[in-house]
């Protein structure tokens, strides 16, 4: 009989364990493009401590530069494992960690992609200097204009002309 409680009680716990598992891809510091970097897969919540960890890069799997920690024992009698990808980031890649356990109905993955804004081309960022120095001197034209013809008088004073002359 307390064979049996002990039975359901760990088929409980188990059901418990692996209806909460937890994967989460991030990066080690921040993304710049061109830079060597690290993704990790921090998976959490796993039992028994038997799992196969797959890095993908764009659909493809990727085998080199890719580490694995040990298992961590965590209070709750589950496990966490931390997978490492080094890589260089670029706007053109999306990587994801793909987890496989006996436990899971199928394999989750979970995706990373770089969110660096994608980069003006130099022609863009050369039209955009062009045309703010193109409003810049017209507002110095404009400008040098209308005080010249604020401070000359339409019909002028003699006297007042002379101060202009001379």
């Amino acid at each position: 009989m307390i064979h049996n409680r002990i039975l359901v009680l760990g088929t409980f716990i188990l059901a418990t364990l692996l209806s909460s598992q937890e994967v989460i891809v991030f990066s080690r510091t921040s993304i710049e493009l061109g830079q060597p970097n690290t993704l990790i897969c921090f998976i959490n919540n796993i039992f028994p401590p038997v799992i196969n960890i797959t890095w993908l890069q764009n659909g493809q799997t990727v085998t080199t530069g890719v580490m694995e920690t040990n298992f961590y024992p965590q209070r709750d009698n589950s496990f966490q494992k931390l997978s490492y990808l080094t890589f260089i980031p670029s706007t053109e890649d999306a990587y994801g960690c793909k987890v496989e356990h006996w436990g899971f109905e199928k394999s989750l993955l979970k995706h990373w992609e770089s969110l660096m804004p994608i980069p003006l081309p130099e022609t863009t960022e050369t039209l955009t200097c062009a045309l703010d120095l193109t409003v810049g001197l017209l507002g110095i034209i404009v400008g040098t204009i209308l005080i010249a013809r604020t401070s000359i008088p339409r019909h002028p004073d003699p006297h007042t002309l002379a101060l202009f002359i001379s």
